[in-house]
């Protein structure tokens, strides 16, 4: 099961103008083959691509969200979006990360441990590009704010760009309590340490069916769709993940005033309360939060409907780049079909070919 949807790093390696060849990176290197190059970096595994055709830029390649326990496959996979890039002749490098789950952290880490590894085992890069989608956009967004001068663009779509406090108060745990509140005895109990590290999509559902009209006051406030509730089952299993790597509740809703899901006065007496642990909330924290402050070009595009990252999300990080004064670095593109992550090849090429020529390297 995926959440803020890993897009399946399951891609066969490209074969059209290119030689396929899984091998360790040679040693000091004057120019890599056209192949794929795998290994591990500080127990990340990585994999490089780099097509016959190779026009001398990188792209960095961030995937989204795996639960704990997914499987990985050893040599790494390519990510689908790889063969798109490697027709267009840009060589690919993405990283595995070291850990699952909210992996923020090591995903920083470990993908600018790998461009510093490009780099050094080869020429430097003439241009050098950073895309992510899903819990990669996250990534993605951490990444040229803390590293602005390594990149000469970024290209985040289907993104959750929302500093993690905010998305675990506002995005996690607000619509938990909130069903909790309409519809008791589903969700369990976010903070105790018995509470189960998952909970079943199909109990949510069966809850929804008994209770439309609960269902359609979550759905109208979330800005969702009744079916597309049960999503929130996978917000419940990061959410217990991220307490356990934070050590304990890493938000406090006791003073917090609830609006939009029917009775305000009577809603906010159902809601349960939890008190954060300090050392939690600083966790959340450093894992990751954003300040809007670029100096690249970046291009972001949503789905236009989206069950995993809802609208409600879309618009935090743009609005956040536009009062640190940064909006001359962005470009936000219309919305596209429904799902999450339900981008066509085309689209893809197409926001990448935007970002191309925005950092005027085109």
């Amino acid at each position: 099961m995926t959440f803020i949807a890993l897009r399946k790093a399951t891609g066969l390696c490209l074969v059209v103008a290119m030689c396929s060849v899984i091998a360790s990176w040679p040693a000091h290197a004057a120019k890599p083959s056209p192949g794929a190059y795998t290994g591990k970096l500080h127990d990340a595994l990585y994999r490089i691509d780099v097509p016959a055709n190779w026009n001398g830029d990188l792209v960095m390649l961030m995937h989204g969200y795996q639960p704990v326990g997914a499987p990985v496959s050893t040599p790494m996979t390519a990510a689908d979006a790889t063969p798109m890039f490697l027709k267009k002749g840009f060589a690919v490098a993405q990283s595995q990360y070291a850990s699952q789950g909210w992996a923020v952290s090591d995903a920083i880490a470990d993908n600018e441990r790998l461009r510093q590894h490009f780099a050094r085992t080869y020429v430097q890069p003439t241009h050098t590009y950073i895309y992510g989608f899903s819990l990669g956009g996250l990534a993605v967004a951490a990444s040229i704010e803390r590293y602005p001068h390594a990149y000469t663009g970024a290209m985040i779509t289907c993104g959750l760009t929302v500093s993690t406090p905010d998305f675990l108060a506002r995005g996690v745990v607000t619509p938990l309590v909130a069903f909790d509140a309409l519809i008791p005895g589903v969700i369990p109990d976010l903070a105790a340490p018995n509470s189960p590290p998952a909970i079943s999509p199909d109990a949510i559902g069966r809850a929804l069916e008994t209770h439309p009209r609960e269902a359609a006051v979550l759905a109208t406030r979330l800005e969702e769709r009744p079916e597309t509730l049960p999503t929130l089952a996978l917000y419940y299993m990061a959410f217990r993940e991220i307490e356990k790597r934070a050590g304990g509740m890493p938000v406090d809703n006791r003073k917090e005033m609830y609006e939009g899901f029917g009775d305000d006065v009577v809603f906010n007496h159902n809601v349960h309360r939890y008190s954060a642990s300090p050392e939690a909330m600083s966790y959340a924290k450093r894992n990751v939060t954003l300040t809007g402050h670029i100096e690249v070009p970046l291009v972001m595009q949503w789905n236009a409907f989206d069950q995993t990252i809802p609208s409600r999300f879309h618009g935090v990080y743009p609005e956040q780049i536009r009062a640190a004064g940064a909006k001359k670095w962005l470009t936000v593109l219309d919305p596209v079909g429904d799902g999450h992550c339900n981008f066509t090849e085309e689209q893809t090429s197409t926001a990448f070919d935007t970002l191309v020529r925005k950092a005027g390297a085109g």
